[in-house]
C-alpha cells in the first residue's frame, strides 16, 4: 500500500494505508460509512473520522486508485479500481455481484465506432438492478 501511495506522490499515513487495505480485501463496493466502520473495528484507526474518510476517497478516486459506483443510494460507494467489471445489484437486500462481459463491451466499442461525434471511449460504467434468487423465493 505504501508503494501505491508513494508512486503518486502521496504523504504515507496510517489513515491512507488502512482505507486501501479495506478497499484492497472488500468483496463489493464500500460507502464511506462502510469505510468508517471496519476502521473503527482497529483501535490504531478510531481516531480517523468521517471527513478524512471522505477527503482520501475523493484523493483516491482523482488518482484512479479507486473507483465510485453509483447504485442510486443515498450514500456513495467506491471500490479499488482493479479489473475492469460491472455489477448487478439486488433491489430488495442490496447483494451485489461483480460480472465482466466481453460481448458489452464489443457493444460499447461499436457504438462509439458508429459514432459521427465521437471517437474513443476513456471510461464507463454499467449497474444492473433485479431481484437476487433468495429474494425472489
Amino acid at each position: 500500500m505504501d508503494k501505491l501511495l508513494k508512486d503518486r506522490g502521496y504523504k504515507i499515513t496510517q489513515a491512507r494505508i488502512a482505507i486501501l487495505e479495506i478497499l484492497s480485501k472488500s468483496e463489493v463496493p464500500l460507502s464511506v460509512e462502510g469505510v468508517l466502520a471496519l476502521l473503527k473495528k482497529d483501535k490504531k484507526n478510531r481516531g480517523v473520522n468521517e471527513a478524512t474518510v471522505y477527503r482520501t476517497l475523493a484523493l483516491f478516486e482523482e488518482s484512479s486508485l479507486v473507483t465510485r459506483v453509483d447504485f442510486r443510494k443515498d450514500a456513495v460507494f467506491f471500490e479499488m479500481d482493479k479489473v475492469h467489471h460491472h455489477h448487478i445489484s439486488c433491489v430488495r437486500c442490496d447483494t451485489v455481484e461483480d460480472f465482466k462481459s466481453s460481448e458489452i463491451e464489443n457493444f460499447f466499442d461499436a457504438i462509439v465506432r458508429k459514432s459521427s461525434k465521437f471517437i474513443n471511449l476513456k471510461d464507463h460504467s454499467l449497474e444492473l438492478f433485479g431481484v437476487c434468487r433468495f429474494c425472489s423465493k
